[in-house]
């Protein structure tokens, strides 16, 4: 494919994306479910008339040096954009089914197991069942050695977050969007919670959105997009106020991490590491003075 071919391709195809992404804001930020319902089908329906009228067919695989003895063992498909946006799509079909008001009790919790489970799960399985096409993978090991850069950054990311959250949560006052954690049993609920929506936060905008999106667009263009849906989520999940000159940066840094170092593990690290610190803020500003380790 020439490169002004590739330019047609790649703003043909920038229009679904967007609209698809857009749903987020409108599930989780306006919270309007009949508005993000009917971007996503246009989304996905724009997708499908694009690579209708420019479908690539299917190369044949060989095995052999010389033509006349290859032997065919397959067919490579290229990449669809109606069927990864679909499977974007779905996931934020399965989360938008859900409050995201932080809940403690063992139903709340339920329904968050379930709900992001299977905003995780089932586009997997469609993916390597049905289309056939193992675009979702997570890589959780590279087997090679973290160096000085980026065990610094971990260090960074507690340094930064003790300095900085704290002042965030506790004067914006979005501390209150997660319930009061004033006994043992609370407080444990509360690490659970934040920890696990942690992971699955990689597991889905990283290892789904992001990925899904990589497979048509520029690195960049993918970030910028996966970060839409990122940070839209964690509006609603209590992350309010001014909390997005916080999350669009980590978004975006999230994904650029990933890309540098194609490990799960690392990203994984450095979500926790940064929810450790805001599990411990969110009880230091429930329970004044049971954790004086903050400036604020």
């Amino acid at each position: 494919m020439t490169s002004a071919a590739q330019g047609t391709s790649l703003r043909a195809g920038i229009a679904p994306a967007l609209l698809v992404c857009a749903a987020a804001p409108a599930f989780f930020v306006l919270e309007i479910p009949w508005l993000g319902w009917a971007l996503l089908a246009l989304g996905v329906g724009v997708a499908w008339l694009v690579e209708r009228g420019r479908m690539a067919p299917d190369s044949v695989v060989s095995m052999g040096a010389r033509r006349e003895t290859a032997r065919v063992i397959g067919t490579h498909r290229p990449p669809s954009l109606t069927r990864d946006l679909s499977l974007i799509a779905i996931g934020m079909l399965i989360v938008s089914i859900i409050p995201l008001a932080a809940e403690l009790d063992n139903l709340a919790m339920l329904r968050f197991t379930l709900a992001l489970g299977g905003a995780v799960a089932v586009p997997y399985v469609i993916s390597r069942f049905v289309y056939r096409d193992r675009a979702i993978s997570f890589p959780w090991r590279t087997h090679r050695r973290w160096g000085r850069l980026q065990w610094g950054w971990l260090v960074a990311v507690l340094v930064l977050g003790w300095l900085i959250l704290p002042f965030y949560f506790i004067t914006s006052g979005v501390y209150q969007n997660w319930p009061v954690v004033d006994t043992p049993e609370l407080i444990a609920r509360l690490f659970v919670g934040v920890g696990a929506v942690g992971i699955w936060d990689e597991l889905f905008f990283i290892c789904t959105v992001f990925a899904l999106l990589r497979r048509h667009f520029p690195d960049v263009v993918a970030n910028l997009l996966q970060a839409i849906v990122f940070v839209s989520f964690l509006w609603e999940l209590g992350y309010r106020e001014w909390g997005p000159l916080l999350t669009i940066p980590f978004a975006l840094l999230q994904g650029f991490i990933f890309l540098r170092t194609h490990s799960l593990a690392y990203v994984v690290t450095v979500h926790l590491l940064f929810d450790a610190v805001v599990f411990a803020v969110l009880v230091h500003a429930h329970n004044p003075g049971l954790l004086p380790i903050f400036l604020v």
